[in-house]
């Protein structure tokens, strides 16, 4: 059977339940997911030399990391060839670009540094995520926003202002809004002697951040949270209950979860219907822990679908902001990328698949015997028929082929690196 032929089968069948399936695709295409610029090349960026800090690691050495933005950005588009559907791509203040010996230190960056990433994004159509970078620098050795010295803490409160200012511009030049994340690894390796302290200056300096002047329907500003890191495993300032209620509390702001930023039990799927209830805009960033956060690449497991079918049966596609989050430098880099990104769409896919009224119809009567069968059988439904002709549909490889592509891309340029 051809692509085309399985596909009016899938179709068929999805009928029976009440499923348009071309609206399904349809509706995927439309949907951007934000592809994190990072795991090209672990978390290194470009305006310094120092080790990766912040209680997060990359572990690995698979050969052809990413070294000068050229570089990163051939990968990337490497990437993008392989990936079907709406794109952003998510950047780091880390990653400016600096020309002709110039030089700016974090609180000192520029739109101007920046103009490559944004002459990259126009001729592909796409949009630019943005965060600032409190990681990795001399004056990040111990606390960020939350330090007690004040020196420090406004050298980091001037480096989230001109994050906005970049985001803006991000958004003006591109014409699609930018979604700013704000997250600090600032804490504790064990108990603290005062919890409170940190997290009052942390409030005051996202205060003073959000006081500058910027439009509000162009940047959306993000506060992330997180249980703890490498080396903060005792305390960190910033826990989901700190940037719940810090967004709460401030107009323009949004808040973001990322599903490994939690204790082990805890699902991200489960967050998202009550935080939909109280805000008009939810972020997240999908990653995969393992144990910790451990950002390993995202798979199409069960959480992952989950997290999928609260923002399609919510009816929340235009309310929830998406990216990825992992870096894995135990493999080629691309195919990471690549199957994280086809992996989420996969889920999307799979939520829009689902006879979404009909199952909260069984659920509403009491009718769980039949609620639970019927989401077992959805499971083995011919939903990778569809995924391979909207693959076709988009251009891109179906099914492993992609693979290939990155075979000889690795050994055509990743190993004369």
């Amino acid at each position: 059977m051809t692509t085309r032929e399985r596909y009016e089968y899938a179709k068929h069948m999805y009928a029976e339940l009440g499923v348009e399936v071309d609206k399904a695709v349809e509706t995927l295409k439309s949907i951007p997911v934000s592809m994190h610029c990072w795991q090209g090349d672990d978390v290194v960026g470009f305006d310094q030399d120092g080790p990766l800090t912040g209680g997060i690691q990359t572990t690995g050495n698979y050969p052809g990391k990413a070294h000068t933005p050229e570089e990163l950005m051939n990968d990337i588009d490497m990437a993008l060839k392989l990936i079907p559907g709406a794109k952003k791509i998510n950047i780091h203040a880390c990653y400016a670009i600096f020309e002709n010996g110039e030089k700016a230190d974090r609180d000192a960056l520029e739109p101007k540094h920046f103009a490559k990433w944004v002459e990259f994004a126009k001729e592909r159509g796409m949009g630019l995520d943005f965060n600032p970078t409190f990681f990795s620098h001399p004056k990040a050795d111990e606390y960020t926003l939350t330090s007690p010295d004040e020196e420090i803490r406004q050298f980091w409160i001037r480096h989230g202002q001109a994050c906005i200012r970049i985001s803006q511009y991000f958004a003006e030049e591109t014409g699609i809004p930018c979604v700013m994340n704000v997250w600090i690894p600032d804490g504790f390796k064990d108990i603290p002697a005062d919890r409170l302290g940190p997290r009052v200056r942390y409030k005051d300096s996202l205060d003073q951040i959000l006081s500058i002047d910027y439009d509000k329907s162009k940047v959306y500003v993000c506060v992330e949270s997180k249980v703890f890191g490498i080396g903060l495993e005792a305390y960190t300032a910033g826990s989901a209950e700190f940037a719940q209620n810090y967004v709460a509390k401030t107009e323009g702001t949004i808040p973001l979860m990322d599903n490994g930023h939690y204790h082990p039990t805890e699902m991200v799927s489960d967050k998202i219907s009550s935080m939909l209830l109280f805000n008009e805009k939810v972020a997240l960033h999908v990653t995969r822990p393992m144990r910790w956060d451990s950002d390993h690449v995202v798979l199409l497991d069960d959480e992952t679908k989950e997290i999928a079918k609260e923002i399609v049966r919510n009816d929340a596609i235009d309310r929830v902001f998406i990216a990825l989050d992992y870096f894995d430098a135990s493999i080629n880099r691309i195919s990471a990328w690549v199957v994280g990104m086809r992996n989420m769409q996969k889920a999307l896919l799979y939520a829009l698949l689902s006879p979404n009224k009909k199952l909260k119809e069984l659920q509403d009567q009491g009718k769980f015997t039949e609620l639970m069968m019927l989401q077992e059988e959805l499971k083995t439904y011919p939903m990778g028929d569809v995924w391979d002709y909207y693959c076709e549909l988009e251009n891109v490889p179906v099914r492993s082929a992609w693979f290939e592509d990155v075979k000889k891309y690795e050994e055509e340029v990743l190993s004369a690196r």
